[in-house]
């Protein structure tokens, strides 16, 4: 169960009330992180280097704390653990809405993860995920190498869950990048912490 972050004690109190207020409140940052190691490893395991990345980017973001806030009316709650809302692309060119379960072991998670991407490859229509505010919203675009990355928004829908977008991996003198970009919510968090996001999800990247 969540539980209310006390507001009052707060260091970034008083930036949660400014920019909570904006229209527009999300920024956004795009990286190249190395994926070498993890690229290796999955095709030594013979397991799906997507779903390998993305336990690499969940575990980060609940290793960074602000990354399991969420805004509840005029309240911030903290939950245990956020999980992951990806979009799986289907052999016809569309896309389904999915949902993932985070496990701290990696290979339960990708054990778990690949049922539920091929379920999703397997129906039609969007099928939306069944999920609740305590999930990060990723995208895929395996055909991009892209240097930044905007995300479609209902403005007038309250939304505080992190956005993660995954490019193109290439390939050059035998080291491998992926793109990350990562859209974030300013009222609960700040440039330093996505810093630490993407330093925790390369050493992830990095262990193979």
């Amino acid at each position: 169960m969540p539980y209310p972050l006390d507001l009052s004690a707060w260091a970034r109190r008083d930036h949660f009330q400014f920019f909570r207020k904006f229209e527009e409140p999300f920024f956004g940052i795009c990286v190249e992180l190395d994926c070498t190691a993890a690229y290796r490893r999955s095709k030594a395991e013979g397991s799906s280097f997507f779903l390998n990345y993305l336990w690499c980017a969940l575990k980060a973001a609940n290793d960074t704390e602000p990354f399991r806030y969420r805004i509840e009316g005029d309240e911030v709650v903290v939950y245990d653990a956020v999980h992951a809302s990806p979009t799986i692309n289907r052999p016809d060119g569309t896309f389904g809405f999915a949902y993932m379960d985070y496990h701290e072991e990696r290979t339960v998670f990708l054990r778990e993860a690949a049922v539920e991407r091929d379920r999703v490859r397997a129906s039609t229509g969007l099928v939306p995920a069944l999920s609740g505010e305590n999930v990060i919203h990723f995208s895929s675009l395996p055909w991009v190498r892209f240097t930044s990355v905007s995300h479609a928004r209902a403005f007038s829908f309250p939304d505080s869950c992190p956005k993660i977008a995954f490019g193109k991996m290439t390939e050059q003198n035998g080291s491998r990048t992926l793109p990350v970009s990562l859209h974030v919510h300013h009222a609960l968090m700040d440039g330093y912490h996505a810093g630490m996001f993407f330093e925790r999800m390369q050493s992830q990247l990095a262990e193979g």
